[in-house]
């Protein structure tokens, strides 16, 4: 299949127009700004445009283009993408830009069920064992899904969704734990998200966040287990537009 390169900034303008054969789907990325690092912030709204299928496989990115979406120069985007393809997550192409690798089907299934087997008794763990104040802390991050999915911020939906998930497992205590979840999520594709949005679904299923540090809470574990689980089996359904 031929590249097809995106290019023209106005697909980055604030009512994004609909897909261009050529130029391939439409992009609606943030504006990046704060006070960290511009590389950090771009590789972070990146992972999570990958995620939520702003960017899509077969498609070349320059990254003056994607610079413009972002209201920031070339490089911190191109320093970005460097990062993203020593990770597996892009590949370089010479001389047009970065082209996000392909997942097949199965791959993005194994990969949910090594996080089923990793978070869900993690989680269910902590129900009994974590400090109930640092329970009670995630509730801001899981609202803050909430907010986004309402605003139907899919880029911001998941940030704060990757944000909540590592807050979490994090209570474990176990970073290399941490960092192999964060490897596997930064691998998974919701393409979904977008239509439970337009659908008016995407908030009551975020809801599922804000039910599960209820659970957590009342260190209810049975709950906590089947939240966890039905939550997982979401990542390879509805929000990867399979049903």
């Amino acid at each position: 299949m031929p590249d097809r390169t995106t290019s023209g900034a106005a697909v980055f303008a604030g009512t994004a127009p609909g897909p261009d054969p050529e130029r391939g789907p439409a992009l609606n990325l943030p504006r990046v700004l704060g006070h960290h690092s511009l590389r950090e912030q771009v590789s972070h709204a990146l992972r999570a445009a990958l995620i939520a299928g702003e960017l899509r496989p077969g498609v070349v990115y320059s990254a003056p283009v994607l610079a413009a979406g972002f209201g920031v120069s070339a490089t911190p985007v191109r320093e970005a993408m460097l990062d993203l393809a020593k990770e597996g997550l892009v590949e370089v192409v010479r001389n047009k830009g970065f082209r996000v690798t392909e997942l097949s089907e199965a791959d993005l299934d194994q990969f949910t069920e090594i996080r089923a087997l990793i978070e869900v008794p993690v989680v269910t763990g902590l129900a009994r064992g974590a400090a109930l104040g640092d329970l009670q802390a995630l509730r801001p991050a899981a609202e803050a899904i909430v907010t986004a999915a309402k605003a139907r911020d899919l880029i911001g939906y998941v940030e704060a969704d990757q944000a909540f998930h590592l807050a979490l497992l994090g209570l474990s205590g176990n970073p290399h734990l941490v960092e192999v979840v964060s490897d596997l999520r930064n691998r998974s594709r919701l393409y979904g998200l977008p239509s439970l949005a337009d659908a008016g679904a995407l908030a009551s299923s975020a809801e599922e966040h804000v039910q599960l540090v209820d659970a957590l809470v009342a260190r209810d574990a049975d709950r906590v287990e089947a939240l966890m689980k039905t939550h997982l089996t979401h990542v390879r359904s509805i929000w990867a537009g399979r049903e």
